[in-house]
């Protein structure tokens, strides 16, 4: 692996957190301010809340299907050069999403987002893990995301602020002056790491799993909308299935597949995106429910209900300067086991929120999430890289980064399809309605949640140490230490 990187590799270390975090933070605000602003979407759109799950599902699927040749861009052309170029077309798709002038379009411009954002986001963390020894590597993922996770901070109330005030068009407009600075930043200070083997493009590979990632994402968009009788529903989820089996049938074949699957051998890295994939199946989709629950269920404006979307991205702040050190004493599968169950808890306390709920209390259980979310994701995602060898560093990275766009993308299907099956045909504009389906929603998606701890269950009692502690504990032939970390989705 060829780098450009200066003599003066301290300064490297000093400001590439930085760049990495201003793209981080301009992709979650991004993501939440759209949150946020659904309900006015969907009036101006003329079509029902629902429904404009598709607007944030065809940005996650973009992602998920992109980001898989995320890697091989960046040991072919550098990291420098592609991840500039994906700032370019996030911010010029941005300007894309706020001409739309009907939902199929606004969907399109999404899906060029996405494609900017699978470049940017797998392109910064292979970058801080290619720079940082394995000892510094959690501490300085977590320093990139707490600035990150200003976005989240801000971008509700921001959203519901714009939202009010102006038209939900320019909350993608604001993307364009961080976009210009983030290019400039990055052309500045970001490492130009290469591979110096240029392996080819799985282009086979890329077709079938890109086609029957999109197609079954697809088929759980519409499933229960009555788009689709069972049986044509039926057949097309076999054929996803089916390309998606042909993928992995040629990946074991293929000597350099586009994902490869001999890493799901490495027991901490499956289980990380595994267990992962399980527990963003309940958690995902809050931040698309919460915001239609406090304003179409809870009457709330847009701007308050931005307001109390903002202690749970509070509280993953705070929750990422004290992972380390909670992971450093209780050890990755007591945290993971422990706190997946506590998230359950806190996702079906919102069941309790009502029209009578104090506002102190609904910003408590917020505070909660934010707390058990953080300290999840940051523990599920960084344990990925616990023995991956660094030759296989980038490979690991882009599959862990397509998985979890994977997941949130089956978890916003999966909390949209349970909350459609509580509202049955009934209205979605009556309150009270709305409320009840979601209060049920939140109850399964709490099941769901706790159901997944069961996954870490095989983790052992030293796994991860090499992260947490920095120390370096003799592993098999195969295994070796690593490590990475992403942002909660």
């Amino acid at each position: 692996m060829s780098s450009s990187i200066p003599a003066d590799h301290g300064n490297i270390k000093r400001y590439l957190p930085w760049v990495v975090a201003t793209v981080f933070f301009m992709e979650q605000l991004d993501t939440t301010i759209v949150n946020t602003a659904i309900p006015a979407m969907a009036i101006s759109l003329q079509v029902t809340p629902l429904s404009l799950k598709a607007v944030v599902m065809s940005y996650i699927l973009s992602l998920a299907v992109a980001i898989p040749i995320s890697g091989w861009l960046a040991d072919r052309y550098g990291t420098r050069r592609v991840f500039m170029t994906a700032i370019a077309i996030f911010t010029v798709a941005s300007v894309l999403c706020g001409l739309a002038v009907n939902s199929p379009m606004l969907v399109a411009a999404r899906l060029l987002q996405g494609f900017g954002a699978a470049m940017m986001k797998p392109v910064g963390r292979l970058t801080i893990v290619r720079t940082f020894p394995k000892a510094e590597l959690l501490r300085a993922m977590n320093f990139v995301i707490i600035p990150a996770l200003l976005g989240p901070l801000l971008g509700p109330t921001v959203g519901g602020l714009i939202v009010h005030w102006m038209s939900w068009r320019e909350i993608f407009l604001i993307n364009v002056p961080i976009g210009l600075a983030a290019i400039w930043i990055a052309h500045k200070h970001l490492p130009d790491y290469r591979s110096a083997e240029h392996r080819p493009l799985d282009l086979m590979g890329f077709i079938l799993f890109g086609s029957g990632i999109a197609l079954l994402s697809w088929l759980l968009e519409i499933f229960g909308e009555h788009r689709l009788d069972g049986t044509s529903w039926g057949v097309l989820f076999v054929i996803s299935l089916s390309l998606l089996g042909a993928y992995a049938w040629h990946a074991l074949r293929e000597p350099h597949p586009l994902l490869q699957l001999r890493l799901f051998t490495i027991r901490t890295f499956r289980v990380s995106l595994l267990g992962g994939l399980f527990t963003r199946l309940g958690v995902s989709s809050m931040p698309f429910l919460l915001p239609l629950f406090y304003q179409l269920g809870l009457g709330y404006p847009a701007w308050q209900a931005g307001l109390l979307m903002m202690p749970t991205a509070a509280a993953a702040m705070f929750m990422k300067v004290v992972s380390t050190r909670l992971l450093g004493r209780f050890g990755y599968r007591h945290v993971l086991i422990v706190n997946t169950v506590l998230l359950g808890v806190t996702i079906g306390l919102f069941a309790l929120v009502g029209l009578g709920t104090p506002v102190w209390a609904i910003l408590a259980i917020g505070l909660c999430q934010g707390f058990f979310s953080s300290l999840q994701f940051s523990s599920v995602n960084s344990i990925a890289y616990a023995d991956v060898e660094q030759k296989d560093s980038s490979m690991a990275s882009t599959m862990a980064s397509s998985m979890q766009q994977l997941s949130v993308s089956f978890g916003l299907a999966c909390g949209s399809l349970v909350t459609a099956w509580y509202l049955g045909d009934l209205p979605q504009t009556d309150r009270v309605v709305l409320a009840s389906a979601l209060h049920q929603a939140f109850l399964t998606l709490a099941a769901l949640t706790i159901l997944s701890s069961l996954s870490f269950w095989t983790l052992r009692r030293h796994d991860g140490e090499s992260l947490s502690q920095g120390t370096k504990r003799k592993r098999p032939a195969t295994a070796v230490a690593n490590a990475d970390q992403s942002t909660a989705a």
